[in-house]
């Protein structure tokens, strides 16, 4: 299972803490030393069911962002403000063994652990 986020942030923390009390192995990438590519941010998009489930509008980088930038968002677009702006990515976001994907780590998610 591969795991990507913020090293620094908290619910990455602890999604990486209960999987690992869970032995489920994981290869964590962090965004901030590793960017993610357009091709993986297009296909995590596509996974999800669309750019609306992938992007956090709710964080300090939405918020920040002009609002030129954020309107009237295509599929391609957002993939591409994903790309700029990592940190837009809810997190953690986990790519399954399976080949599903997911993002945060509510108790829906732990439930597949």
């Amino acid at each position: 299972m591969k795991a990507y986020g913020l090293k620094k942030c908290s619910t990455c923390q602890k999604a990486l803490d209960y999987l690992g009390a869970k032995k489920v192995k994981v290869v964590f990438t962090d965004h901030s030393e590793t960017p993610p590519t357009k091709t993986q941010v297009a296909g995590w998009s596509k996974a999800l069911g669309g750019w609306e489930k992938m992007i956090n509008r709710a964080g300090y980088t939405w918020r920040g962002l002009p609002k030129s930038e954020t309107e009237d968002l295509t599929e391609a677009k957002a993939v591409a403000l994903a790309v700029k702006h990592p940190s837009l990515i809810r997190r953690p976001l986990i790519e399954h063994d399976d080949g599903s994907v997911t993002v945060g780590f509510s108790d829906k998610v732990k439930a597949l652990f």
